[in-house]
């Protein structure tokens, strides 16, 4: 395929971002597949702190080709390496566009420990920012910038709301209006919930397929 994208040659990128656990990698799990099934030619690169931990999960599943995922191990704050210094990352995605030639897309994920995370521009073209339900009601009223700034909130792990004591729609009307109006899914990644959603936005926003 050869998709046009924002700012810059070579394949899309898009930002994956949110708190630890909120489910991000289980984000990457359920879009690639029908991301790949549709015709188009994928890299990923992880985040984390110490290990590379993300990347070897991705491998290990046999979604993609284990040579297509890369881990970057971001030795400090993970917020550094999207945000103010993201040379190791734009290194990472360098290396996948020269030993891929034929690339369109490139799915960076990087994890903090709150919701203050945000992506450079100069990093990526387009991010999405995961929130989980499990977090609790009040996480659209703590206004974080990640939540904020992003072109996609994601509000993932629906399906446990009745385990925590979380109103969907309480939690939905709240975040729809702490985000003037941009676009808000819902997801269960474990059932595929919400993700044709979120795959309808990358393709229209960032592939920029006709729909």
């Amino acid at each position: 395929m050869n998709l046009s994208h924002y700012h810059r040659p070579g394949p899309a990128r898009i930002g994956i971002g949110g708190p630890v656990g909120s489910g991000k990698t289980a984000l990457i799990e359920a879009i690639v597949p029908r991301l790949l099934s549709s015709g188009v030619e994928l890299g990923i690169v992880t985040n984390d702190l110490v290990t590379r931990e993300d990347a070897e999960r991705l491998k290990a599943g046999g979604l993609i080709s284990p040579d297509r995922v890369l881990g970057v191990e971001c030795g400090a704050c993970p917020h550094t390496v999207i945000r103010e210094d993201p040379t190791l990352n734009i290194e990472a995605i360098e290396y996948l566009e020269r030993t891929f030639s034929s690339l369109d897309l490139v799915l960076l994920e990087s994890g903090g420990d709150n919701l203050a995370s945000t992506f450079s521009l100069d990093l990526v073209d387009w991010w999405m920012f995961v929130i989980d339900v499990g977090a609790g009601a009040d996480i659209p009223r703590k206004r974080g910038p990640g939540l904020l700034q992003c072109d996609l909130l994601i509000v993932n792990k629906i399906d446990i709301s009745p385990h925590v004591g979380v109103d969907i729609c309480g939690l939905k009307k709240e975040a729809e209006e702490v985000r003037g109006g941009n676009p808000v899914i819902f997801t269960n990644c474990r059932n595929g919930e919400g993700i044709e959603d979120v795959l309808a936005h990358i393709r229209r926003c960032v592939l920029l397929e006709d729909m």
